[in-house]
Protein backbone atom coordinates (compact mmCIF):
# COMPACT_ATOMS: atom_id res chain seq x y z
CA UNK A 1 0.00 0.00 0.00
CA UNK A 2 1.67 2.68 -1.12
CA UNK A 3 2.25 5.78 1.98
CA UNK A 4 -0.92 8.72 0.52
CA UNK A 5 -3.56 5.47 0.43
CA UNK A 6 -6.16 6.06 3.43
CA UNK A 7 -8.70 3.60 4.56
CA UNK A 8 -11.87 4.16 5.91
CA UNK A 9 -12.15 1.84 9.33
CA UNK A 10 -16.20 1.78 10.95
CA UNK A 11 -16.86 0.47 14.46
CA UNK A 12 -21.23 0.28 14.12
CA UNK A 13 -22.22 0.19 17.90
CA UNK A 14 -25.64 -0.41 19.59
CA UNK A 15 -25.64 3.18 20.44
CA UNK A 16 -22.71 4.93 18.49
CA UNK A 17 -21.17 4.38 15.04
CA UNK A 18 -17.32 5.61 14.85
CA UNK A 19 -15.99 6.43 11.31
CA UNK A 20 -11.92 6.91 11.15
CA UNK A 21 -10.04 7.70 7.87
CA UNK A 22 -6.90 5.55 8.40
CA UNK A 23 -3.48 6.37 7.35
CA UNK A 24 -0.40 4.32 8.09
CA UNK A 25 -2.12 2.77 11.01
CA UNK A 26 -2.89 6.03 12.63
CA UNK A 27 -6.52 8.15 12.40
CA UNK A 28 -5.94 11.17 10.76
CA UNK A 29 -9.85 12.45 10.73
CA UNK A 30 -12.68 10.92 12.32
CA UNK A 31 -16.37 10.90 13.38
CA UNK A 32 -18.74 9.41 15.52
CA UNK A 33 -22.62 9.59 15.04
CA UNK A 34 -25.32 8.34 16.65
CA UNK A 35 -26.72 5.00 15.93
CA UNK A 36 -30.44 5.06 15.34
CA UNK A 37 -31.02 1.68 16.50
CA UNK A 38 -34.61 1.00 16.43
CA UNK A 39 -34.65 2.81 13.02
CA UNK A 40 -35.18 1.08 9.76
CA UNK A 41 -32.67 -1.07 7.87
CA UNK A 42 -32.54 1.93 5.20
CA UNK A 43 -32.23 4.28 7.22
CA UNK A 44 -29.03 3.18 9.62
CA UNK A 45 -27.77 2.26 6.25
CA UNK A 46 -28.15 5.97 4.81
CA UNK A 47 -27.03 7.71 7.97
CA UNK A 48 -23.56 5.18 7.89
CA UNK A 49 -23.11 6.27 4.28
CA UNK A 50 -23.97 10.04 5.26
CA UNK A 51 -21.19 9.70 7.94
CA UNK A 52 -18.74 8.07 5.63
CA UNK A 53 -18.96 10.81 2.84
CA UNK A 54 -17.32 13.16 5.43
CA UNK A 55 -14.05 11.73 5.61
CA UNK A 56 -13.89 9.71 2.12
CA UNK A 57 -12.07 11.08 -0.36
CA UNK A 58 -10.03 10.12 -3.72
CA UNK A 59 -7.07 8.82 -1.44
CA UNK A 60 -9.32 6.36 -0.02
CA UNK A 61 -8.73 2.42 -0.94
CA UNK A 62 -11.71 1.00 0.78
CA UNK A 63 -13.65 0.71 3.81
CA UNK A 64 -13.46 -2.06 6.55
CA UNK A 65 -16.41 -2.52 9.07
CA UNK A 66 -16.92 -4.30 12.55
CA UNK A 67 -20.59 -4.85 13.54
CA UNK A 68 -21.24 -6.37 17.34
CA UNK A 69 -23.16 -9.41 15.10
CA UNK A 70 -23.20 -12.28 13.09
CA UNK A 71 -21.58 -11.69 9.60
CA UNK A 72 -21.44 -13.78 6.14
CA UNK A 73 -17.88 -12.32 5.61
CA UNK A 74 -17.69 -13.76 2.29
CA UNK A 75 -21.25 -12.08 0.75
CA UNK A 76 -20.58 -9.05 3.03
CA UNK A 77 -24.14 -9.40 4.57
CA UNK A 78 -24.91 -8.36 8.32
CA UNK A 79 -26.83 -11.76 9.54
CA UNK A 80 -28.08 -10.02 13.10
CA UNK A 81 -26.65 -6.88 14.99
CA UNK A 82 -26.88 -7.09 19.00
CA UNK A 83 -29.24 -3.92 19.67
CA UNK A 84 -30.07 -3.03 16.25
CA UNK A 85 -33.45 -4.74 15.84
CA UNK A 86 -33.95 -4.35 11.84
CA UNK A 87 -30.99 -5.21 10.81
CA UNK A 88 -31.78 -9.25 9.41
CA UNK A 89 -29.63 -10.01 6.22
CA UNK A 90 -28.42 -6.68 5.62
CA UNK A 91 -26.40 -6.62 2.29
CA UNK A 92 -24.11 -3.72 3.93
CA UNK A 93 -20.90 -4.45 1.44
CA UNK A 94 -22.74 -4.15 -1.91
CA UNK A 95 -24.94 -1.71 -0.35
CA UNK A 96 -21.78 0.90 0.35
CA UNK A 97 -19.72 -0.33 -2.61
CA UNK A 98 -22.55 0.41 -4.83
CA UNK A 99 -22.62 4.11 -3.18
CA UNK A 100 -19.03 4.84 -3.08
CA UNK A 101 -17.37 2.73 -5.74
CA UNK A 102 -14.50 1.05 -3.73
CA UNK A 103 -14.41 -2.40 -1.97
CA UNK A 104 -15.76 -2.96 0.95
CA UNK A 105 -15.33 -6.04 3.97
CA UNK A 106 -17.33 -6.75 6.74
CA UNK A 107 -16.70 -8.73 10.47
CA UNK A 108 -17.32 -9.22 13.83
CA UNK A 109 -16.24 -6.53 16.07
CA UNK A 110 -14.48 -8.59 18.19
CA UNK A 111 -12.43 -9.61 15.17
CA UNK A 112 -11.55 -5.96 14.34
CA UNK A 113 -10.55 -5.44 17.96
CA UNK A 114 -7.54 -8.27 17.36
CA UNK A 115 -6.68 -7.27 14.17
CA UNK A 116 -6.32 -3.74 15.35
CA UNK A 117 -4.28 -5.49 18.37
CA UNK A 118 -2.49 -7.80 15.97
CA UNK A 119 -1.56 -5.61 12.95
CA UNK A 120 -0.65 -2.21 15.36
CA UNK A 121 -0.82 -3.30 19.15
CA UNK A 122 1.26 -5.59 21.07
CA UNK A 123 0.07 -8.65 19.47
CA UNK A 124 2.37 -8.08 16.41
CA UNK A 125 4.92 -10.26 18.28
CA UNK A 126 2.81 -13.35 18.94
CA UNK A 127 1.19 -15.86 16.23
CA UNK A 128 -1.69 -17.32 18.10
CA UNK A 129 -3.41 -14.18 19.88
CA UNK A 130 -6.96 -13.85 21.40
CA UNK A 131 -8.99 -10.36 22.07
CA UNK A 132 -11.50 -10.32 24.19
CA UNK A 133 -14.00 -7.24 24.64
CA UNK A 134 -15.56 -6.29 27.64
CA UNK A 135 -18.23 -3.72 27.17
CA UNK A 136 -21.98 -4.01 26.61
CA UNK A 137 -21.61 -7.73 25.76
CA UNK A 138 -18.36 -10.26 26.32
CA UNK A 139 -16.76 -11.05 22.28
CA UNK A 140 -13.68 -12.51 21.44
CA UNK A 141 -11.99 -12.66 17.82
CA UNK A 142 -8.73 -15.23 17.66
CA UNK A 143 -5.63 -14.65 15.39
CA UNK A 144 -4.55 -18.50 15.23
CA UNK A 145 -0.64 -18.81 13.01
CA UNK A 146 -0.92 -14.76 12.22
CA UNK A 147 -4.49 -15.18 10.41
CA UNK A 148 -7.70 -14.65 11.42
CA UNK A 149 -10.19 -17.43 12.29
CA UNK A 150 -13.25 -16.51 11.69
CA UNK A 151 -15.66 -19.50 11.87
CA UNK A 152 -19.26 -19.51 10.35
CA UNK A 153 -20.80 -16.60 10.20
CA UNK A 154 -17.82 -14.94 11.68
CA UNK A 155 -19.17 -16.28 15.28
CA UNK A 156 -15.63 -18.02 16.24
CA UNK A 157 -14.97 -17.18 20.06
CA UNK A 158 -18.23 -16.34 21.11
CA UNK A 159 -17.29 -17.75 24.73
CA UNK A 160 -19.98 -14.82 26.09
CA UNK A 161 -22.74 -17.55 25.10
CA UNK A 162 -21.49 -20.64 27.23
CA UNK A 163 -23.34 -21.51 30.36
CA UNK A 164 -21.59 -20.02 33.48
CA UNK A 165 -23.24 -20.45 37.29
CA UNK A 166 -27.22 -19.88 36.78
CA UNK A 167 -26.28 -18.04 33.38
CA UNK A 168 -24.31 -16.98 30.51
CA UNK A 169 -20.39 -16.25 30.81
CA UNK A 170 -21.48 -12.59 29.46
CA UNK A 171 -23.92 -12.43 32.22
CA UNK A 172 -21.44 -12.42 34.55
CA UNK A 173 -18.36 -10.80 32.21
CA UNK A 174 -19.43 -7.71 31.17
CA UNK A 175 -21.45 -4.90 31.29
CA UNK A 176 -24.45 -6.95 31.98
CA UNK A 177 -23.02 -7.60 35.75
CA UNK A 178 -23.13 -4.33 36.59
CA UNK A 179 -26.40 -2.97 35.13
CA UNK A 180 -28.51 -6.54 36.26
CA UNK A 181 -26.76 -7.37 39.38
CA UNK A 182 -26.40 -3.64 40.57
CA UNK A 183 -28.23 -1.19 38.72
CA UNK A 184 -25.40 1.07 37.29
CA UNK A 185 -22.73 0.69 34.72
CA UNK A 186 -19.20 -0.13 34.82
CA UNK A 187 -18.19 3.59 33.97
CA UNK A 188 -20.14 4.51 37.08
CA UNK A 189 -18.69 1.88 39.29
CA UNK A 190 -15.25 3.04 38.10
CA UNK A 191 -15.70 6.55 39.68
CA UNK A 192 -17.00 4.96 42.74
CA UNK A 193 -13.69 2.66 42.77
CA UNK A 194 -11.65 5.59 42.03
CA UNK A 195 -13.05 7.52 45.12
CA UNK A 196 -12.34 4.50 46.95
CA UNK A 197 -15.85 3.25 48.08
CA UNK A 198 -15.28 0.05 49.62
CA UNK A 199 -18.51 -1.45 47.61
CA UNK A 200 -17.50 -0.62 44.21
CA UNK A 201 -14.08 -2.13 44.64
CA UNK A 202 -16.20 -4.92 46.02
CA UNK A 203 -18.02 -5.25 42.61
CA UNK A 204 -14.89 -5.20 40.84
CA UNK A 205 -13.54 -7.75 42.71
CA UNK A 206 -16.21 -10.05 41.89
CA UNK A 207 -16.01 -9.20 37.98
CA UNK A 208 -12.33 -10.19 38.47
CA UNK A 209 -13.38 -13.54 39.43
CA UNK A 210 -15.79 -14.19 37.50
CA UNK A 211 -13.32 -13.20 34.46
CA UNK A 212 -10.77 -15.64 36.06
CA UNK A 213 -13.28 -18.24 35.05
CA UNK A 214 -13.83 -17.17 31.56
CA UNK A 215 -10.18 -16.99 30.82
CA UNK A 216 -9.80 -20.28 32.01
CA UNK A 217 -12.35 -22.15 29.22
CA UNK A 218 -10.05 -19.54 26.91
CA UNK A 219 -6.71 -21.16 27.94
CA UNK A 220 -8.10 -24.70 27.91
CA UNK A 221 -9.87 -24.37 24.06
CA UNK A 222 -7.14 -22.40 22.47
CA UNK A 223 -4.52 -21.92 24.81
CA UNK A 224 -3.24 -18.81 23.26
CA UNK A 225 0.44 -16.96 23.71
CA UNK A 226 -1.62 -13.97 25.18
CA UNK A 227 -4.68 -12.61 25.89
CA UNK A 228 -5.64 -8.87 24.94
CA UNK A 229 -8.63 -7.24 27.17
CA UNK A 230 -10.42 -4.19 25.45
CA UNK A 231 -13.93 -2.71 25.46
CA UNK A 232 -14.63 0.10 28.24
CA UNK A 233 -14.47 -2.07 31.08
CA UNK A 234 -11.08 -2.95 30.43
CA UNK A 235 -10.19 0.69 31.51
CA UNK A 236 -10.77 -0.15 34.63
CA UNK A 237 -8.34 -3.01 34.92
CA UNK A 238 -6.23 -2.04 38.01
CA UNK A 239 -8.99 -2.46 39.96
CA UNK A 240 -10.00 -6.54 38.91
CA UNK A 241 -6.66 -7.49 38.12
CA UNK A 242 -5.81 -8.90 41.46
CA UNK A 243 -8.48 -10.89 41.53
CA UNK A 244 -8.83 -12.21 37.84
CA UNK A 245 -5.20 -13.51 38.75
CA UNK A 246 -6.09 -15.10 41.85
CA UNK A 247 -8.73 -16.59 39.93
CA UNK A 248 -6.72 -17.32 36.88
CA UNK A 249 -3.72 -19.35 39.78
CA UNK A 250 -6.76 -22.45 39.71
CA UNK A 251 -5.68 -23.31 35.97
CA UNK A 252 -4.55 -26.56 36.35
CA UNK A 253 -1.52 -26.00 33.41
CA UNK A 254 0.99 -23.50 35.76
CA UNK A 255 3.64 -23.28 33.06
CA UNK A 256 1.43 -22.65 30.48
CA UNK A 257 -0.41 -19.78 32.32
CA UNK A 258 3.24 -18.35 33.68
CA UNK A 259 4.06 -18.45 29.79
CA UNK A 260 0.86 -16.73 28.69
CA UNK A 261 0.30 -12.91 28.32
CA UNK A 262 -2.51 -11.40 29.46
CA UNK A 263 -3.18 -7.51 30.16
CA UNK A 264 -5.34 -4.69 28.74
CA UNK A 265 -4.58 -3.54 24.99
CA UNK A 266 -2.70 0.00 24.91
CA UNK A 267 -4.05 0.98 21.87
CA UNK A 268 -6.72 3.64 21.43
CA UNK A 269 -9.63 2.87 19.47
CA UNK A 270 -8.09 -0.37 18.45
CA UNK A 271 -11.96 -1.25 16.65
CA UNK A 272 -11.87 1.15 13.87
CA UNK A 273 -8.22 0.93 13.74
CA UNK A 274 -8.56 -3.22 13.63
CA UNK A 275 -11.53 -2.65 10.52
CA UNK A 276 -8.75 -0.91 8.83
CA UNK A 277 -6.40 -3.56 9.22
CA UNK A 278 -9.32 -5.72 8.10
CA UNK A 279 -9.17 -4.16 4.66
CA UNK A 280 -5.48 -4.02 4.51
CA UNK A 281 -5.78 -8.17 5.18
CA UNK A 282 -8.38 -8.91 2.65
CA UNK A 283 -7.55 -6.79 -0.02
CA UNK A 284 -4.13 -7.53 0.04
CA UNK A 285 -4.67 -11.77 0.22
CA UNK A 286 -7.10 -10.69 -3.11
CA UNK A 287 -4.58 -9.20 -4.79
CA UNK A 288 -2.18 -11.87 -4.38
CA UNK A 289 -4.84 -14.37 -5.70
CA UNK A 290 -5.44 -12.47 -8.82
CA UNK A 291 -2.06 -12.04 -9.37
CA UNK A 292 -1.54 -15.88 -8.99
CA UNK A 293 -4.20 -16.56 -11.35
CA UNK A 294 -3.10 -14.60 -14.44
Amino acid sequence: MQHNQRIIGIDIGGTKTHIGLVQDGKIILEKKIPTSSHASQEQILEETAQGIKHLIDSDTLGIGIGVPGLVDEKRGVVCSVQNIPSWKEVPLKQYLEDYFGRPVYVTNDANSFVLGEKLYGKGKEFRNIVGVTLGTGFGSGIIANNKLYSGTLSSAGEFGGIPYLDKTIEDYCSGKMFENGFGMNGGMVRELAEKGHTDALEIFEQFGHHLGSALKIILYALSPEAIFLGGSISKSFPFFEKAMRNSLATFPFKTVLDRTVIEPSAIDKAAVLGAAALFQMKNKAKTSFNKASV
